[in-house]
């Protein structure tokens, strides 16, 4: 079953339906999404570029390596497991933090009273 069962229609003009449309694309969000995010006071982020992907994708793939060599060297005792666990851990909290200041509405700035 839907979360969301109550429907509600707005009427907009030519100017706010474009404004609209314009920023859900900019946020990479669907309007009703949008519309949603801003009713509770949080100011969506905008869509960052594609360099912002390919950074992301780079440190994945960094993250993945160190991983790798993590589980390489549990298995033969070769290096210090504990070590590069931990450099993974904290890639992967490198990525999150990237998510959160880039991607995810901020929960602690929320957009000014009406």
């Amino acid at each position: 079953m839907r979360n969301r069962n109550i429907k509600k229609q707005v009427w907009l003009n030519k100017e706010e339906a474009t404004l609209l449309k314009k920023r859900a694309k900019k946020c990479g969000l669907q309007e009703g999404v949008l519309l949603r995010n801003l009713i509770v006071r949080f100011e969506p982020k905008e869509k960052p570029d594609e360099r912002f992907y390919d950074a992301l994708k780079n440190l994945r793939q960094m993250g993945n390596n160190i991983n790798q060599i993590a589980h390489r060297a549990n298995a033969t005792g070769d290096i210090d497991k504990d070590f590069y666990n931990q450099e993974a851990i904290k890639w992967n909290k490198f990525i999150l933090d990237i998510k959160k200041q880039f991607l995810y509405p901020d929960i602690n700035s929320r957009v000014d009273e009406f």
